[in-house]
C-alpha cells in the first residue's frame, strides 16, 4: 500500500505550508501532490513556489498560479510578480491542467477546480447534475475517460461525497481554510497503478498552524488586500461574504 498526501490552495502562506509538510513527514509520507493555487493572497508567494518545486512530485495549475503569472495592470498582479520573479512566473505558466493515476482499480483523477476550466466553481451544495460532471473528461484532462475518483481544490472548503457509485472530494486549503481555521489536506491510500480492485483509504487531516505568525508576515510587508486577508485567516470566512 502507497500512502499520496494531495495539498491545494497554499496562497503564499508560508508557517501554514510548513505545517503541513512537517505533519506530512511525521506520517512518512514521501510523496506529494499539489492542485494548484500556490500563490496570491499572501505575501510569501515567492517561497511558496520554492517550497513546492522542492517537495511536491507532481503540481497542476491553478485559477491564481494563471492570474498572478498573465500580464495586468491589476495592483495584485504586479506586487505578487515583484515578488515571484520571472523564472518563477515561468514555471507557474508551465504547470499542467491534471494528475491522473490508478489506484486499486479506480482511475484517479485530480484537478484544481473542474475537467473544464480552472475557473469553474463547483461547491458541494451545487446540484448533483453539475457534481457529477467532475468525473468526466475534456480536452483539458490527459485521458478520455470518465474518472472513479476525482479530487480538487479551488473552493477552499474540505468534504467527500459518494455519487452514483463514485467518489468525489475536496482537499480543503492549506493556507487560506475557509471552513475551519485549520489547513487542511488528504492522505489517499492504495496500490498504486494496479487494475485490481483493492483497499483504498482516503483521509481528512487537519492541521493547527500559527495564524498571528502568518498575519505578522503580511504586516511586514506593503501587500494589497492585507485586511481581508487578515479576516479570512482569523475567521475562516471568505471575504465575497462580508
Amino acid at each position: 500500500m502507497e500512502k499520496i498526501a494531495i495539498i491545494s490552495d497554499i496562497h503564499g502562506n508560508i508557517p501554514a505550508l510548513e505545517a503541513v509538510l512537517k505533519d506530512i513527514g511525521r506520517r512518512d509520507i514521501t510523496r506529494i501532490f499539489c492542485l494548484g493555487d500556490i500563490v496570491g493572497k499572501g505575501p510569501s508567494s515567492d517561497l511558496t513556489v520554492d517550497w513546492v518545486r522542492e517537495y511536491c512530485e507532481q503540481t497542476v495549475r491553478g485559477n491564481w498560479d494563471e492570474f498572478i503569472s498573465e500580464e495586468s495592470d491589476l495592483e495584485v498582479v504586479k506586487w505578487n510578480q515583484a515578488v515571484l520573479g520571472e523564472h518563477r512566473l515561468q514555471y507557474l505558466r508551465e504547470l499542467p491542467f491534471s494528475i491522473e493515476f490508478v489506484m486499486s482499480g479506480k482511475f484517479i483523477r485530480l484537478f484544481h477546480a473542474s475537467p473544464r476550466s480552472i475557473n469553474e466553481r463547483i461547491q458541494p451544495w451545487d446540484d448533483h447534475e453539475k457534481r457529477l460532471s467532475l468525473f468526466e473528461s475534456s480536452e483539458w484532462c490527459q485521458q478520455q475517460l470518465t474518472a472513479d475518483v476525482v479530487g480538487y481544490g479551488d473552493i477552499h472548503n474540505a468534504y467527500i461525497q459518494h455519487l452514483n457509485g463514485k467518489t468525489l472530494l475536496n482537499v480543503g486549503s492549506v493556507g487560506n481554510p475557509l471552513d475551519l481555521t485549520q489547513s487542511s489536506y488528504v492522505v489517499i491510500e492504495g496500490e498504486m497503478d494496479s487494475a485490481t480492485l483493492a483497499p483504498l483509504n482516503i483521509q481528512f487531516i487537519r492541521v493547527p498552524y500559527d495564524i498571528e505568525l502568518a498575519i505578522q508576515q503580511a504586516v511586514a510587508t506593503d501587500m494589497p488586500s492585507i485586511e481581508a486577508y487578515i479576516k479570512e485567516l482569523r475567521t475562516a470566512v471568505y471575504r465575497g461574504l462580508s
